[in-house]
């Protein structure tokens, strides 16, 4: 898995005002941890299920 650095720095030099060597101090795991959620929990397969049942892909007349 390749690390985009470049993100990285950009999120925890810029973002969280770290200090470059309070930066490089941190794992991937750690910055990760600081920064947050990334986003919306994936969908659990009881939301999925209950979806398709709200719109089924075939018309029902």
């Amino acid at each position: 898995m390749r690390l985009d650095w470049a993100a990285m720095m950009r999120a925890g030099i810029g973002g969280l005002k770290l200090k470059p060597q309070e930066f490089w101090a941190l794992t991937p795991a750690e910055l990760r941890l600081m920064l947050g959620p990334l986003g919306p929990a994936p969908m659990g397969r009881a939301r999925f299920d209950e979806l398709c049942r709200d719109y089924p892909d075939e018309e029902t007349a």
